[in-house]
Parts: structure tokens; C-alpha cells; sequence
């Protein structure tokens, strides 16, 4: 009963975690947008005819759009590496497990805690939650299959919730990647279409309509193919990062499970 309770408990707080989360991303999103909008219509309205700002206001109304993708794109960058680097922890996974794999073999459960205590990331906190269970399985009245289950259960429910951290927003890195290429082909397409139209209405080339045209056309190309390629760089980093914790967690359970066999079957 007091484990459905908890069950019950950890999903109420998980749902109220995630409706937290959508809420500061949708603000986040929406001050960007806001952002990109007053820098074009305030600054680089000013500065139409100067240098690279007002190059850019004439890419159009797409551009706005397109900088606060990019600005999106920033803060979750920043939000993902400060996490992330934080759940690596503070000592190598190979350092980690080769720690706790000598205090495991001395029987010394206490002092294999203590490293998880050093490690503080995700691999720590993993080793920590079924470190606990392989304390308390080792006085447990059950034979030892049923034991070693239960420290790799523990381990899963671990898992769970650790996983979930890491990949958390990836999903806007991944979106924009190809979003954003998508944004500056459709402002590149308006650029021309704007183009052509002056050249049609004039009934004659008109240099300055032309000009204008695709100028429009390729600074939404440009801006669009840059924040896609700082997406993707960033994505492809964090998923390699996750990777190598992923499997540090999985050793972790490889690592209890053999240990627990060796010392106590």
C-alpha cells in the first residue's frame, strides 16, 4: 500500500514538474519573439540604410521570426549545457565505477556511498538509488534472484528519472535544426516572388526593386542555414554526452548485479 502511495506521489509531482516546464519554455519562446521584434523594428529600422542591420531589415518580416528561432536556439543551448555538464558529475565514469567496484569487493558499502556523494552527477545518483537497495538486500529474508531483482528494479526507477533530465528540451535543438532551414528557404522564396512582382509591375528591370528583392531573399537564406547549423552542432554535442552517461548507467547496474552474485550468493 505504501508503495502504490509513492507510485501515486512521484507521477503527482512529476505531471506538476512538467506543466511547470512547458510554462517557463512557452515564456521563454514568447520574450524571444517579443525581443526579435522591437530589435527589428526599433534598431535596425533606424539603421535601414547603414552597414549589416539595416541589410537585414530589408530581409523582410520573416527575419524577426527567424532571430527569435535564433534566440530560442541560445537559450536552450546555454539551459542544456549547464545541466548536462552538471550531470556528468565531477569524477570520470571510468574512475567512478573502478571506485566502487573496490569498495564493493571489500564489502565496504558505506564507503562505495560516500563516492556517489563526490561524483553528484546523474551515474552518482544512479549508483546511489541501488547502492541503497544492495544495503538493504543484504539482510533481506529472500533467496538471491529475488534480491539481485530488486536492486535492478531499483535501478530502472532510477533510470527513469534521471533520463528524462537529460534529454529535457533537446526536442527545440532538433526542431530548429531543420526548422530554421525551412524559415529561410520560405523568406528566400518571398524575396523572389517580391522580386519578380516589381520586375512584372514596372513592365521593365527595376534595379532598386531587384536589389531589394534578393537582398530579402538572402539574408533569410543566410541567418535561416546559420541557427540551423549551431542547432545541430549543439544537438549532435548533448546527445554524445548523454550517450556516455547513459552507458555509465548502465554499467552501474551490470556493476551491483555482479557484485551482489560474487559476494553474497
Amino acid at each position: 500500500m505504501a508503495e502504490v502511495k509513492t507510485v501515486v506521489s512521484s507521477a503527482a509531482n512529476a505531471k506538476g514538474k512538467s506543466g511547470n516546464t512547458m510554462l517557463i519554455n512557452g515564456v521563454i519562446v514568447g520574450a524571444c519573439l517579443i525581443l526579435a521584434h522591437l530589435l527589428f523594428y526599433t534598431v535596425f529600422r533606424t539603421a535601414e540604410k547603414h552597414g549589416l542591420l539595416g541589410t537585414m531589415y530589408q530581409g523582410g518580416w520573416v527575419v524577426p521570426i527567424l532571430m527569435s528561432t535564433l534566440f530560442v536556439m541560445i537559450c536552450f543551448v546555454i539551459e542544456r549545457f549547464l545541466t548536462i555538464f552538471k550531470s556528468r558529475g565531477k569524477v570520470s565514469n571510468a574512475d567512478f565505477i573502478k571506485k566502487i567496484q573496490y569498495h564493493l569487493t571489500s564489502k565496504n558499502v558505506d564507503a562505495a556511498l560516500a563516492e556517489c556523494d563526490k561524483q553528484s552527477g546523474s551515474v552518482g545518483n544512479v549508483m546511489k538509488a541501488g547502492l541503497n537497495k544492495y544495503k538493504e538486500m543484504i539482510s533481506a529474508n529472500m533467496d538471491t534472484d529475488m534480491k539481485i531483482a530488486n536492486i535492478k528494479k531499483e535501478i530502472e526507477e532510477s533510470t527513469a528519472l534521471e533520463l528524462p533530465m537529460l534529454e529535457k528540451n533537446l526536442v527545440f535543438l532538433s526542431t530548429i535544426t531543420s526548422g530554421a532551414t525551412l524559415l529561410g528557404l520560405f523568406g528566400t522564396v518571398m524575396g523572389m516572388i517580391r522580386a519578380f512582382s516589381a520586375m512584372a509591375a514596372a513592365g521593365a528591370p527595376d534595379a532598386n526593386a531587384l536589389a531589394a528583392g534578393i537582398s530579402e531573399a538572402l539574408i533569410n537564406t543566410a541567418l535561416g542555414i546559420g541557427t540551423s547549423f549551431i542547432a545541430m552542432v549543439a544537438y549532435n554535442f548533448f546527445t554524445t554526452i548523454i550517450d556516455n552517461i547513459t552507458y555509465g548507467i548502465d554499467e552501474t547496474g551490470f556493476t551491483l548485479e555482479q557484485s551482489f552474485t560474487a559476494n553474497y550468493k
